[in-house]
């Protein structure tokens, strides 16, 4: 928290300093969420819940007008994964007159399925939300993974079957457009001025991890089923294969049309 200074007089709650972006502050947040649960330690409660907060937007789905130029699929799903994560630890909730945890990611969820975009490739997430912003031409792993991660989640978390079909939704077009390999690599993203035929095949150990977390919470919702429709690879080797060497290999190129980079002082070069 060091690194944090949204809670100074006069700097903006909520945001990181450069050269951290915002979707960064989504996901430290949502790692002082998890130390809470952790340590029992509450000395960051405030800080942690007033940053979350601040960052919500009138409409209370983190879509806040200090990123209404710049915001994208993946930046928003960093909050939105947050707030899941805040209802899933059962941090406390916010007073009864300010957004729960649990509607926050709901909101994230219910705007990314209002933006499902069948006009090309038969599907999919685009990295931008906005057409005026480089990479709206873009669908990525990370969007998408987003929308998959936190659609498990609320599966597992409330049982209800329909998140679990956007999960397999998601899942399936990821990996039917090839962003997602037979052994599990994932890929960065694909054109849809291609229609994605072809395949941006830079890998990143965060692309990996979001589908990882995911297929663990969709194994967990499905496995009383006789037969669970999402395998959950248990061999690290096929399962995370970005990390250690290989992981370092890939973070250390420069895309020419990549997601966010996971070097966070390296601007992405189509951001």
């Amino acid at each position: 928290m060091s690194y944090y200074t949204g809670n100074h007089t006069g700097d903006n709650p909520g945001n990181l300093p450069s050269p951290y972006y915002w979707w960064e502050a989504g996901a430290c947040f949502g790692t002082m969420v998890e130390y809470w649960y952790y340590t029992n330690d509450t000395s960051y409660n405030p800080s942690a819940t007033a940053a979350i907060l601040s960052q919500v937007g009138t409409n209370e789905d983190f879509m806040p007008t200090n990123q209404t130029k710049t915001e994208g699929n993946d930046d928003q799903g960093f909050w939105g994964m947050t707030a899941m994560t805040a209802a899933e630890v059962n941090y406390p909730n916010p007073p009864s007159d300010q957004p729960q945890w649990l509607a926050l990611a709901q909101a994230v969820f219910n705007d990314m399925v209002g933006r499902w975009d069948t006009s090309t490739c038969e599907g999919g997430l685009r990295w931008q939300i906005f057409t005026f912003n480089t990479g709206y031409d873009y669908k990525n792993s990370i969007a998408n993974g987003c929308l998959f991660n936190i659609a498990a989640r609320l599966a597992r978390y409330i049982g209800n079957s329909s998140y679990a079909d956007w999960a397999e939704k998601t899942w399936d077009w990821v990996e039917g457009v090839g962003l997602m390999s037979d052994d599990y690599s994932v890929y960065d993203g694909t054109s849809d001025t291609t229609n994605c035929t072809s395949i941006d095949k830079l890998q990143f150990s965060y692309n990996q991890g979001i589908y990882l977390f995911g297929a663990a919470m969709m194994y967990n919702y499905v496995s009383h089923s006789s037969s669970p429709s999402l395998l959950f690879n248990t061999n690290p080797r096929q399962t995370a294969p970005h990390y250690g060497r290989n992981a370092s290999k890939a973070s250390s190129t420069t895309p020419t049309s990549s997601s966010k980079t996971a070097l966070c002082t390296k601007k992405p070069a189509s951001k």
